[in-house]
């Protein structure tokens, strides 16, 4: 009997903790409309930032240990991705208080 209780306890417990709930009306959309990072992968030395506005923005390059390794700052589209060796890597654009991440493969 005590195992029925106890089986019941923990069915009970983590069906409570599983279902959290998310009010998708009050999601704020902080993403940067038009925006492009192209060629991805990227196989030359020169990747494209792009966005519908094309203001001047800044980014941020992450490799996968979460350390960062180029912050540029673009008033033009291309960015120069020499510095990067081969890899994956995390790319934060950030324009108009408005932020977008994206991955990116170097080969």
């Amino acid at each position: 009997m005590k195992k029925i209780y106890f089986m019941l306890f923990m069915a009970v417990s983590v069906g409570l903790y599983a279902q959290d709930t998310i009010d998708i009306n009050n999601l704020r959309n902080d993403e940067i409309a038009g925006f492009k990072l192209y060629p991805n992968p990227a196989i030359a030395d020169v990747v494209y930032v792009t966005t519908q506005n094309n203001n001047p923005k800044e980014v941020r390059v992450y490799d996968v240990f979460g350390e960062l390794v180029l912050i540029e700052k673009l008033s033009a589209k291309a960015m120069n991705i020499s510095k990067l060796s081969p890899g994956v890597y995390v790319v934060q654009v950030t324009e108009n208080e408005k932020s977008i991440t994206r991955k990116l493969v170097v080969k």
